[in-house]
Order: structure tokens, then sequence, then C-alpha cells
């Protein structure tokens, strides 16, 4: 064999394999036998061991694929699993759960409510509603909902330091730099893992749901942890009364004594359009006055208010004690009232003044190389960046120099550059190799972070073939998918692979562990 560096084998250019066969083979011994593979680059053997379990696949746990597509993959599956295919694919934890475990929940009935996949919404609601009702239509019996005890709380306190504007004054976005304090919590966690934390509600939107309830915000009401607390407390840090679901629809419109609002609220449980479209517990309050239920029954009907998560953007081994996000805060007019997102408004705007808050850490598959010599190619355009800085700041504090790749991309470079400064000061000192940006309105065609990968493809093949692990972190819906297709195109223009040799050597990266994405 030929080599293409001191530890990895090539095939050569006579071998009776195809180009195509080559192009995957070179691939795959450099995942074996680069940086992060065997050492010595000989390959070695051991006894035969017992073949392993077969690890389930969920061919369709893939947010870049659109619904009908995962439905097709989950097609004969059992209930569980088709129905873990109508979710969102992102693993976000806003409905309490991952993917899997709330479809599996549902299925099991120990979860009643069809409507807690945030990002899926009400396509992701109304097809859970189909596939159950397939399933009562079968005769197939439907497990009948049994309420679960609550997780043990292993959430520590911790409090917000900073939460200071990243972008610039005319950026059409407003994304914050939050620092969080962990000293007293004992948290630890890794570059790549991703930091849990339970937002309150807006205070102005609290407000306006008790006035429209006409109620006391004193009166004590029961919360969905059993502890009795006074309505404001309950309607700020208990439930999430920005997206009630199904089951609060339901109760309205049974409360309703208007029937064409009852007929309304039953559409809307029913996942119909209507408006309000998208409401929140002040919209429905609104929108259908004579359905006031007792206090009681609405807040058991609202979902408790969940933990969000945020992919760090910090390093303990440079900025010990702390935790840093980089957050871009939601907000707009809707039906005449300024709306924001309950995590990301919370970070932007009340946390600095509300006080403890509680935060966990959750572990991710999102790491860098053990080999700190492996290439790595990092994708994250604008909040993306988090877990690539976080990846640099580990690098800078053991000195690591080995090649490292961004491609950052956002609107423009005046105002939307994030942590710019760092990024040069790293690509100065070696931390970062190569930085690759992509700024889409500073022309008059716009440019993003895939044609940045398309004009550098033939480099892009070449770090591959040395063993580069790739990573992507961002918005699944067009960016991700939007790479995913870039990355099958170089490995046909530069590897000489078809189409379906192309998809496979991207399944095998991920197999390998050298394609991973954290995406949402």
């Amino acid at each position: 064999m030929n080599v293409m560096s001191p530890h990895i084998p090539l095939i050569p250019a006579d071998a009776p394999f195809t180009a195509e066969q080559r192009a995957w083979l070179n691939g795959f011994f450099a995942g074996i036998f680069g940086p992060s593979g065997t050492a010595s680059g000989m390959m070695s053997f051991a006894a035969p061991q017992a073949a392993p379990e077969p690890e389930e696949e969920f061919p369709w746990h893939d947010p870049a694929l659109e619904m009908p597509e995962r439905l097709a993959l989950a097609e004969g599956k059992p209930l569980k699993r088709r129905m873990m295919a109508a979710m969102a694919q992102l693993d976000c934890g806003q409905c309490g759960y991952l993917c899997q475990t709330y479809a599996e929940a549902i299925a099991e009935g120990s979860e009643a409510s069809l409507s807690l996949c945030v990002p899926g919404g009400k396509a992701t609601s109304k097809m859970l509603k189909t596939i159950r009702a397939e399933v009562s239509g079968a005769a197939v019996a439907v497990p009948v909902p049994v309420v679960a005890a609550p997780p043990a709380k292993t959430a520590k306190l911790v409090n917000v330091l900073k939460s200071e504007r990243l972008s610039g004054a005319n950026s059409a976005k407003d994304v914050r730099h939050v620092v969080i304090d962990l000293a007293e919590s004992g948290l630890r966690y890794e570059p790549g893992d991703s930091l849990s934390l339970l937002p309150a509600n807006d205070a102005a939107l609290v407000a306006a749901c008790i006035a429209a309830l006409d109620a006391e915000a004193t009166a004590p009401v029961a919360c969905p942890d059993g502890v009795t607390r006074p309505l404001v407390d309950a309607f700020t840090r208990s439930v999430d009364i920005a997206r009630p679901h199904d089951r609060t629809l339901d109760l309205l419109a049974m409360a309703a004594k208007n029937p064409r609002e009852a007929e309304a609220l039953r559409r809307l449980a029913d996942g119909d359009e209507g408006e309000p479209t998208d409401p929140d517990l002040l919209d429905l309050l609104e929108a259908f006055p004579s359905a006031r239920p007792s206090l009681g029954d609405l807040l058991k009907s609202l979902p408790p208010l969940k933990p969000r998560l945020y992919s760090i953007a910090s390093s303990q081994a440079r900025r010990p004690g702390e935790v840093h996000l980089c957050v871009s805060v939601v907000s707009g007019e809707l039906r005449g009232r300024r709306r924001r997102g309950v995590a990301s408004g919370f970070l932007g705007f009340d946390a600095l003044s509300f006080g403890p808050i509680e935060a966990d850490i959750q572990t991710s598959h999102f790491r860098l190389p053990e080999d700190p010599q492996t290439p790595v190619i990092m994708c994250g355009p604008g909040t993306g960046i988090a877990p690539f800085r976080a990846f640099l700041q580990e690098r800078e504090a053991r000195g690591i120099k080995g090649p490292a790749w961004l491609f950052f991309g956002e609107q423009t470079a005046s105002d939307d550059f994030l942590f710019r400064a760092e990024m040069e000061t790293w690509l100065a000192d070696g931390t970062l190799t190569r930085l690759d940006t992509a700024f889409s309105r500073d022309q008059a065609k716009k440019i993003y972070v895939q044609d940045r990968m398309r004009e550098n493809a033939a480099e892009l093949w070449r770090w591959f073939q040395d063993g580069a692990h790739f990573f992507v972190c961002g918005d699944a819906t067009r960016m991700a998918r939007d790479v995913d297709a870039t990355l099958r195109q170089v490995a046909m223009t530069e590897g000489g692979l078809s189409e379906h040799d192309a998809k496979q050597w991207i399944v095998g990266l991920a197999r390998q562990g050298r394609y991973k994405r954290d995406i949402y």
C-alpha cells in the first residue's frame, strides 16, 4: 500500500477496485488509522469475541427529513416507533422527554398529552392523533393514561452574572452572551455538553392572565408538582402559560357557556386551523371570555414549565466556575401584542434580577476527538458557534495547535460576527488553523456556509482523507440539511463517488464517530 501520511494506508490507483470503492476505502482507513485511530498504523488482530446484541436503529431520527419520509421509514414498526417518527427528532427536551421516550410514554399510556412536541407543533400533534385513531380503529387496545410520578430533581441553583448583547446595534437579531455562575452549584461539564435551565414566564403576561381571569394574585392553587403556591408564583415558575396544550383547550371548551366558543375551542384542540393560531393562555382567555373553568382545574390542565437546553459556549478549563451561553432572543409582534420566547426572553431581559434559577448539565456525544492532532472541521452559523467557542477555548487552554477549520455564517460582518475578536486571536495563534465566513447580506447574492464548503471542496476532501472529524451545530430545518447535501456533493465531485455511495460514505462517517450534529 501507498501512504497518505505516516500512519494512514492508501489504496493504490492500480488496485482492483473502482474509483468509488477506492475512495470509500481510503476514507474508511482514514477513520481507523488516522490520528484518532491506531497509532502505529499497523493492523492488530485479537481473539474472536462474542457478537454484541445489535442496537436498534432509528433511521427516521433525523430532523433533516420531512415527516412523510420519517413516517415511511417507520412503516410497519410498533406503535411507539411510528409515534417517534412523528416527533421533530431534535431531542430538545421541551416536552420533558426525548423523542423516543415521549413516544414510548404516549404508547404505554403514561403520557396523555399529544401536543408536547414544541418544535413539531400542530403537524406532530395532528399526526399523533391520526396514528392513535388508526390504532383504535383497528381494534387495538390503547392504554389508559396513568399519572407518572415526577422524576427526582437533580438540578442545582445558579445565578446569571451577565447578559450582554453580542450582535451590533444595526443587527436584525438580538443575540446575547450570557454568563452564569456555577461556583456554588458543583456542576461540571465538558465542551460539547448542554446546559438545562428552568426559565420563568414573562411577568407582564402573568399579570395579564390573572387580570383576565378576574382572580387574586395571592389565591392559593395546587401546582403540577403537588405544592400549593400563590397563583402569581404558579403562573411565573410552575406552569407553561405561553404554550397551552390540547388538554387546556378541551377544558376551556367544556367550561365555555357560549356554544360557538365551545365549538371553536374543540376545533383548536383537534388541531384544525382557526383563530387564534399558536395561542398563549392570554389569547385564549381574551378570545373566549365565556370559558372560565375553576382555577384548580385550569392549573391541572396546563403543562408544567420545563427546562430549556442551550449548547454551552465555554470551557471550564478556560473559565472555571462559569458557564457561557450564546442566546438569540426570540421576540415579535402578534395580534397587537409583543411576544417573546419564554427562555430566551427570560435570559435576555429578566434573569439578572430574578435570583437563583434551576440548572443542570446534559452530557453529549458532541466531543472533540481524543487525539488532539485529529483534524477538526466545525460548521456553526449564527448561535451554532456556541459549542465551537467551547472547543476552541478548550484547545487554547490545553495548548493544542492541531488542524482546526471553522465555517461561520451570519447576515453581516459588521453587526453579526459573533465572538469575532476571539476567533481572530485564535486564528493568529494557531489554535484555529482556518476560518471561512459567509455573511449573506454583505453582497447582492446571498452566500451561506454551504457555499464556502463547495468553494473549498478539494481541501475539504483532503481533510476527510486525513481522518477529519466533522461537526455541525445550528438550525435543523434548512442549514443542517443543506450542509449534509453539500457533503454528499463533495464526496461525489472530489471522491468520484456515485450518489448512493456518497450517502453511504456519510453513514460510514457517522458510524465511525466522525460526523456529529448538534441541531435544533
